[in-house]
């Protein structure tokens, strides 16, 4: 277990060297391994920051061959993360992503609930015409529900650079590294020729 190692751990994580040092021992000089039980305590620590207040934060925007534009907000709890490089590169990629992947929602909570339910009774008709069990049907239809909105809603949508993680995990990896609640707050997407 060598220094870089040790500081590469804390710049990815935003935990301190000691902390660093304790994950790195902890699995047996495993780099990865130690990468991802930090990441766990990073995000547990940052659901809990999710209760906290975000008031200040950035409007970002983002601008794809003056065809497509992007504006998003993005807060959080102090002016002095606002200002942080990873908290404004953060902004940019949530931008990019929104261009790229054009979602309707933030997230699942942002779904009218008449909207919710015209789908699943869309799916239920679906599910019943093709001759599922009924026993099944509310399990099939809650999944095919499920679905079909986090492929519209920003935070469940696979990240553009990083298909691996959600937007969500990316904002909750920025929220441990930064120690402070992070939240999307709302975006509006614009495509030229589209109303």
């Amino acid at each position: 277990m060598d220094i870089d190692s040790i500081k590469r751990l804390k710049n990815l994580t935003g935990v301190g060297l000691t902390d660093a040092k304790a994950a790195l021992t902890e699995a047996n000089g495993d780099f990865d391994k130690a990468l991802e039980a930090m990441r766990k305590k990073g995000m547990t620590k940052a659901e809990k920051r999710g209760e906290r207040e975000a008031r200040e934060g950035v409007i970002g925007s983002y601008v794809h061959d003056n065809r497509i534009g992007v504006i998003v907000e993005v807060n959080c709890e102090t002016d002095f993360v606002a200002k942080n490089e990873k908290f404004t590169d953060l902004v940019k990629d949530v931008s990019m992503h929104i261009a790229a992947s054009s979602p309707e929602y933030v997230s699942d909570q942002d779904i009218p609930e008449d909207v919710k339910k015209a789908k699943h009774d869309e799916f239920s008709e679906k599910a019943k015409s093709e001759g599922k069990p009924e026993k099944m049907i509310d399990n099939i239809v809650s999944g095919m529900v499920k679905k079909y909105f986090s492929e519209l809603c920003l935070l469940d949508q696979p990240f553009i650079k990083n298909p691996d993680q959600t937007v969500g995990d990316l904002v909750k990896e920025a929220n441990a590294q930064l120690g402070e609640n992070i939240v999307v707050r709302r975006f509006s997407r614009l495509q030229l020729g589209e109303v």
